[in-house]
Formats: C-alpha cells, structure tokens, sequence
C-alpha cells in the first residue's frame, strides 16, 4: 500500500517475501558456483549441512539439504577451499539470504580424491594398513576364490592363468558387481561368506582398469574393513598398474593387476618342475658321493688284517693280555709288599706305647673302687678299695696305711 507522502508501505514479511520473488526469479542467482573457504561447518541430526563460506572480505551463509549432502563423496572440513553449486534463497523469517547447495567440490582435487585422501589418513590413523597386520599368502593354495564380476575379462585372465601356472587348485567365483551404489556391499559381503564357510584358502578381489570413478567401489570403507577383518589371506587387484585404491593398501598383498594377481597366488609348474628336477640330480650327486665314500671305506676294512687271518689277530691280542696280566701282577704285589711293612711299622710303634708294655717293667697301674685312675696318694682313704693292675693280672687290694712324701723328700705318716 502507499503511504500519505506516496511512498510504499510494505510489512516486514511481505518485504522478505518480495525479494525473495526477486532473487528467485532472476537467472543470475540459479546454478550458481562460487569459491570460498568453509568455516563453521556443522552436520545436523535432520540430516542438513549449514556452514559458512568466507574470502578475505565477507562471508555468506549457506545449507546442503540432506538429499544433497547424501551425495557427497568427501566429509567438507573446516579450513577447506571448495567451489559450491547451489541457488540462493532468501529465509523469510530471519530476513536473511543464503546459498542452497547442491554440490561441493574441493579446489585444487576432484570430489572423489578428496574423499580418496580422507579415508586413506584415517583408516591409516586406526592402523588398517599396519605390516604387522597383514598375513603371508600359502604357498600352495588349495581352493582360491575369486570376488569380482563374472561378466568381466578380468575373471577370465585369472582363471587362464591360474589354470597354466598351478592346475591343481580349485577355483571358485563369488560373483558382485564391481561398480555402481551396490557395488561395495556386495564385495563386503562376498569376502565375509567366504570366510564365515571357509570356502577357500586364499582370496583375489578386484577388477579390470577404469576411471576412478569407475573403480571407486574398492575405496569404499565397507570393503576396506572386511578385508581388514578378513581371516583368510587377501590380494587386491584393481585396475592397471598406476591405479592405487584403499583396498591395495588394507590387503595382505597388492597387484598391479588381475593378471599379476594370479601369477602371485600359485607358483609356475613348469618352475616347480625344473626346481625338482635341479633337486634330484643334487640327491642324486649327493647319494653317489656317499656310496662312493663308504665303498672305499669297506675296501680298506677288507683289507685289514684282522678280516684276513682272525685267528693271528686273537693271538696277538691274547699276548698282549698276558703281558697286561703280568705287570698287574707284578704291581699288586708291590702293592701289598709296601703296604704289610707300613702295617708292621705302624704296630711296632703302637706295641712300644701300649700300658701293658709299660707294667711288663714291673709297673703297676691303679684304679679306686668306680675305675677311675689314681695319680695321687691323696686320692686315697684308710679302709678304701684300690685294684691294681699288673702285666699278668690285676690285685683288689685294701688300703690300711697311707704315707705322702713333701717336695722336699721328708715323709709324713699318715694314720
């Protein structure tokens, strides 16, 4: 409406409203793309993203709905320089405008090597692509299984040469597909069943070359982890040589390619052949050697005495045992010669200190009533007992007279 000075009135809502007629309307604002620097970038429970898009000078607020944000291939970070492609639009009850986006790209890498690089820093933070991690492969596999599509070359070179190199292992394909949405739970799934049933020894995942894009299913999480979990041994093969995916660094072994794949899972036959072959001429050399050994040795046994006339030789041996037999002899009784004049020796020395030497030259030795020795005359008493033994006997005696003598030789009488 027009107010008294013939200006227009509006209310603020009809205000909002009409510029954001404006905004929609005009083609400039639609399919935007603008460049910017992300900040306080935030993720909703409602599924909607809302950060702000900032240069040196101003900032514009802006929101990825969820149907949007589920597209995205890269989690959007604070700090990241990105182009945007969206639409703005006006919020009525703030007044303010914002971008809707509909796409965001990093600068300086595609969408897809961003989310490439992303998942590769932090399943290498949790340490997915640990050495210590990682299984050797069994040199002789019995049962390989092959998780790829049925539909590709790929499969078909594998399986060829496989069957070249090492035709005793059993082959078996696990068909998914290798591209698009499905893609990546599909491998996952095929590598669980595998191990859940034990249905091979070894595992070759993989495809044939393609755009990253193309080859985008083995950088999926899902895959990475149920290789990473995997308890049956793991060769990623994906692509040609120069492509590099996350499932090359979670698995227990990278090829360059699917042909390479298979040439690294079973050893060549016609090697192993010629490895055998080199092995039996060894043995054999070895054998030969050996025998040849061991025939000059029986030629020299033959040729010993002892096998031409044994009886000479046990006469001979006999000889030397009777010279043996002497100088025995002769030393025992050395022997018992120098140990009889010890023993006479010893007992002359012995017969010179016995006591009864010693009362054979008229010395008595004397004993009081309990056997003990008497030294003393003081050891006495009047009417005591005393036993005295002789050379030839002894004598039990009663004492009724005592006499000491002094140290001067004078005797006392004792009553």
């Amino acid at each position: 409406m027009n107010g008294d000075d013939g200006r227009l009135t509006l209310t603020v809502s009809e205000l909002n409203e009409a510029v954001r007629g404006l905004l929609e309307s005009d083609l400039r604002f639609r399919n935007l793309c603008v460049e910017g620097e992300i900040s306080n970038y935030k993720i909703y429970p409602s599924g909607h993203h809302y950060f702000t898009l900032k240069d040196q000078e101003s900032s514009l607020r802006c929101v990825m709905f969820r149907s949007s944000a589920a597209r995205l291939r890269f989690r959007p970070e604070n700090g990241m320089r990105v182009f945007v492609s969206g639409s703005l639009r006006v919020y009525p009850r703030d007044g303010a405008y914002q971008l809707s986006c509909t796409a965001i790209v990093p600068d300086g890498v595609g969408e897809l090597q961003a989310a490439f690089e992303q998942l590769k820093q932090r399943l290498y933070a949790e340490g997915l692509f640990d050495e210590a991690h990682k299984k050797p492969l069994p040199p002789f596999p019995a049962r390989i299984a092959i998780i790829t599509s049925s539909a590709g070359a790929a499969v078909h070179d594998m399986i060829r040469i496989l069957r070249r190199r090492w035709p005793m292992t059993k082959v078996l394909l696990l068909p998914v597909r290798v591209q698009g949405v499905e893609a990546p739970a599909e491998i996952a799934s095929a590598i669980r069943y595998a191990n859940r049933h034990q249905v091979a020894d070894l595992i070759i995942t993989g495809r044939g070359g393609g755009s990253l894009e193309d080859l985008w299913a083995f950088n999926d999480e899902r895959v990475a982890r149920a290789i990473y979990a995997s308890e049956i041994p793991v060769i990623s093969a994906v692509g040609h040589e120069p492509d590099v995916t996350i499932s090359d660094f979670v698995a227990d072994r990278r090829a360059s390619t699917p042909s390479n794949a298979a040439e690294i899972a079973v050893p060549d036959r016609h090697e192993m052949e010629e490895l055998l072959s080199s092995v039996s001429a060894r043995l054999n050399h070895a054998v030969s050697r050996d025998l040849q050994r061991r025939r000059q040795q029986l030629d020299s046994l033959r040729n010993r005495g002892v096998l031409r006339d044994a009886s000479s030789f046990v006469d001979l041996r006999r000889m030397d045992l009777d010279r043996v037999s002497a100088r025995l002899s002769s030393a025992g009784q050395k022997l018992v010669f120098e140990k009889r004049r010890v023993l006479v020796r010893q007992a002359a020395a012995l017969d010179a200190m016995s006591p009864l030497k010693v009362l054979s030259r008229g010395y008595v030795a004397a004993n009081d009533a309990g056997g003990a020795p008497v030294h003393s005359v003081r050891q006495l008493h009047r009417g005591g007992r005393v036993t005295l033994r002789f050379s030839d006997g002894r004598a039990d005696c009663l004492v009724e007279q005592l006499e000491e003598e002094n140290c001067h030789g004078t005797e006392e009488t004792v009553i």
